[in-house]
Order: C-alpha cells, then structure tokens, then sequence
C-alpha cells in the first residue's frame, strides 16, 4: 500500500468513527458531518444576508469608513452589531466546513470518475473564499486590517507581476483615497458571487443536491451563531494609521493565519506551499486509485421510457432520449463520464421485478457486474438451500455492515452493490420463495456512498416511492438496517430480533399468510 493510500484510509477511518460517534445525538440526517456541502451553502447565505445589510449602512469613505462600522456596534448593536458578529463567525465557520468538506471527500477517495467534475471545480472555490475572506477585513480599516493589507500586499510584491511595490500605497496616509475603498468594497460583494455562481457549477452533474441541511441543523447552527454574536461580540480593534506600526493583535486563524506563516517563513516558502499544494489538490485524480466499475447498460427492447431511473439517478448520469424503434417513447442514455456504477437505476426500473416469466430476466437498464436476473438466480438458489424453523434473507449492501458472517443454514446472505439496486418485489419474492422474514441492510442515513442509495431504499419499502413494496406484504417480516461498516454486531441483532418477532407472532408457524402460501414460487 502507498503512503497517500495508507494516509488516506487513516483519515476516513477517523472521520467515519467521528461521524457515528455524532449519529448517536443527532442522526444520520441532522449529523452535520455528512452534511458539510449542504452547511458550507448555509453558511454561505448567513454571510451574503447579513453582508448586504451591513454594506446598506456603511460609509466607504477613507475617513468615515471606520466610525460607520464601529457604530453598528456601538450604537446598533441590537442589529448592526449581531449581524456584524454573524457575519464574521460564519465566515470563520464556511472556511472550517469548506476545509472539512474538502478533507472528507479525499479521504473517502471522492476525487475521481464521475465525480472528478465536482472535484476540479470545487478547488478553486478554495481561493476565491479567502480572497473574499481577507478583503473582509480590510474593509473595516482598523489596526488588523492594517497589518493585513500590508501583509498581503507585500506577499503580493513578490511575485513578477507587478511593475511596482503595491506595499508602498500603505506607507503614508495621502498614499490612500475614497476610490480604494469603492474599489475593495466592489471585490468584497463581486468575489463572493464569483463563489456563488462557482458552488452551481460545482453540483451542476449532482442531481437531487442537498442545498440546505435540515431545518434542525439550520435552527441549531443559527441559534449558536446568534449566541455567540450577543457574548462575544466581533469588536474592531484601533482605528488604522499608517504613520505607524500596530502592535500585537489577536489573528482571525480561520481566514488570516497566512500572515503569522509569512512572518515565520518569508513569501517564497507560502507561495511555494499554496501552489504546490494547490497543484497536488488537481493532480490528486491522476494518482493511482481503484479501477473504474461497468456502467450501467440499457437494454432498448425492454426500456419503457417511464423516466424512473433518470429520476433517481444520484448523479445526472442518465438522461431521455427519443425511442429509435418506438415513435413517441423516450429510451434512457447513459453518460459513461457520470456514471457512478451503484445499480440504483436497475433498483428504480419497473421491468426489474422478479415475478417476470422469462427464464432469463432481460431488464430495462442493468448492471453488468450483478444483473438483475443473476440476482434472482442467487435469491433461488438460496432459498432452495434455506433450512430451519424460522428461515431469513439478508440483502446486504456491499458498503454498509458486513452480513457475510451471518450466513448459516436459517440465514441467506445477498449482497448488492448499493441497497438502493435491490427492487422492493424482492422482498415479496422472497418471501413468496419460502422465506420468513426479510432483512434489507443500507448505509446509515445520510451516508451512503452513492448518496441516495439508502434513502431511496427506505422510501421505496415504506410505499413512498415508485416501484414500491406492495402494502399487502406483512410488515412483521420485514426488517430495515441502516449501518455502516461497523455495525457487524447491529446488522446481527436485527435479524435476531425479526426472527423473534416472528417466532413470538407465532407467524413461523402457519409460515405464510394464505395468499403467499398459494403463490407460485416462480410466477
């Protein structure tokens, strides 16, 4: 194993204990770590909101600027003053989500095939986030602001690109005048949708995108933000001079650490660390990674054009075309770039269904690694070999608990590429076959390595999403895990408990309701 795979794996072992760590308080749906996309865009609306008030009210002359912002939170501090102070906490926490966001994505190995788009967009999003970010400072035009336009500027000399010192423009007081401010006030509102317009473009090949977290998270993260506006208030420091020299100030580490690094370095050694790790972050796809799985294949003969697949595809992979053989249908495409190979189309397809009379079971679109018809074949064979009072079939995503453990003469193990491959007529097939209850094992909420497999999955059986399982089947037969893989022992308990019920139901004993009993085995 290479180093970056070892350094990588390490890493998504600590975020994923973390993140189950915070399902227990929160959920999968309210943990904010498998959320971060979605609470990096909530954070950003804080900012422009809270950004456009404040820019209502500010004076941007040279001389007035200063005593504006100091009135917000002087004399305004009921408004002014806490927009003020969420302003600068959620931009200090968009920088920790988007840093976190970031980390993540690499550790999971997100970073290439069909998410290499969203990956070389979402870098330079980094840039333009702390241009924004340090230009916010300067405009309040205190001691830190000060210090931090010198900084930039002379980390800015450095570079061949100037034909003259910036630096010198903050050397004497008559070096500055009301335009500077026009014109940093203009950078300031035009990066950050620059930002905007660059995170569409970066979910622009993500359907279903969670664009906000849940409205707990929204409540929570803007209570705490409020809370620390009112008891730690964001205060300017001194007003700036440039006939001298500030003294000790307290950093922002969350946007300004750039300056105490140059301090202890010197520009070339930061230029030199943001390029070459900025060159890393775009070479990261070329390195060595796992190979590429078979697309999905649509077959035209039995595509019906319903549009179910293009629908839940995770990623846009799949778009309607018109039918060549069948003036008036639609026929699904496949984009091989997009593709994530998950089955969750084949999961969606209304022909999947096993109780289909055909020997071979030709489907709508399919995966080629695990069709649909070997799956029914697998499911077969299974229940043929299936003994016991209480007999169960574990359908088991390959991402989430491991099942394989739990095989045994009662116990059949499916595994699937993605829960959300697995059409819900299964279960009934299954049962229908001899089984006595069904186990259906996704990824925790939220997090799914395909995104919506789990979601999907969930809908379907609960009768809330096409295809669905049909409302006549017993619910005391069926038992729905959402795991990751640690959760061995949850996924074991589970099937322990639905053989219980079953066996405490006294259902195992009559086996099937009548209308199963009747029910050819192979339709």
């Amino acid at each position: 194993m290479s180093v970056h795979a070892a350094l990588r794996n390490g890493t998504k072992s600590v975020f994923l204990r973390v993140e189950e760590a915070f399902d227990t308080p929160f959920g999968g749906q309210d943990n904010p770590l498998r959320h971060l996309g979605a609470m990096a865009l909530y954070l950003l609306w804080i900012i422009v909101g809270s950004g456009l008030y404040l820019y209502t009210v500010l004076d941007t002359g040279i001389d007035a600027v200063y005593s504006s912002i100091g009135y917000l939170s002087n004399e305004q501090w009921y408004l002014g003053g806490v927009l003020r102070s969420l302003h600068r906490y959620a931009s200090d926490g968009f920088m920790l989500v988007m840093l976190l966001h970031l980390v993540r994505e690499w550790s999971y190995g997100r970073y290439f095939g069909f998410r290499l788009y969203s990956w070389m967009t979402g870098i330079p999003l980094i840039w333009l986030a702390y241009i924004a970010g340090i230009g916010g400072y300067w405009i309040v035009w205190d001691e830190l602001a000060q210090l931090s336009a010198t900084a930039t500027t002379e980390l800015l000399d450095w570079l061949p690109i100037f034909s003259e010192p910036s630096a010198r423009n903050f050397l004497s007081p008559s070096a500055l005048s009301d335009r500077f401010f026009t014109v940093l006030i203009f950078i300031h509102l035009g990066v950050p949708l620059l930002l905007i317009l660059g995170l569409w473009a970066h979910v622009h090949r993500v359907s279903h995108v969670d664009y906000l977290p849940t409205r707990r998270v929204m409540l929570s993260t803007a209570a705490a933000l409020t809370l620390l506006a009112l008891f730690r208030p964001a205060l300017s420091n001194p007003p700036a001079d440039l006939a001298t020299v500030p003294g000790a100030l307290a950093y922002d580490w969350f946007i300004l650490f750039i300056h105490p690094l140059t301090d202890l370095s010197s520009p070339a050694i930061v230029w030199s660390l943001l390029f070459g790790l900025t060159a890393l972050l775009f070479a990261l796809p070329l390195l060595p990674h796992a190979r590429a799985q078979p697309i999905a294949v649509v077959d035209p003969a039995n595509c019906t054009g319903c549009d179910r697949c293009h629908v839940d595809c995770p990623y846009a992979a799949i778009t309607m075309a018109p039918h060549p053989g069948r003036p008036g249908l639609k026929l699904a495409v496949v984009d091989a770039d997009l593709c994530a190979s998950c089955g969750i189309c084949a999961g969606s397809c209304p022909s999947s269904t096993p109780f289909r009379r055909r020997e071979t079971l030709v489907t709508g679109i399919d995966m080629p690694q695990l069709p649909v018809n070997a799956l029914r074949q697998q499911l077969e064979h299974a229940l043929a070999q299936l003994a016991g009072r209480t007999r169960i079939v574990v359908f088991s995503c390959a991402r989430g608990a491991e099942a394989a453990p739990l095989a045994a003469a009662d116990t059949a193990v499916i595994d699937l590429i993605c829960a959300g491959m697995l059409p819900p007529a299964f279960v009934e097939y299954a049962l229908r076959g001899g089984a006595d209850g069904v186990v259906v094992a996704a990824c925790r909420g939220g997090g799914c390595d395909f995104r919506l497999g789990e979601r999907w999955t969930s809908e379907r059986l609960r009768g809330d999403r096409e295809p669905h399982l049909r409302h006549n089947v017993p619910p005391s037969r069926l038992q729905l895990l959402l795991g990751s893989a640690h959760d061995s022992g949850a996924l074991a308990a589970a099937v322990s408990e639905l053989r219980t019920r079953i066996e405490t139901l006294e259902v195992a004993t009559d086996r099937l309701p009548p209308y199963l009993r009747s029910a050819s085995h192979h339709a």
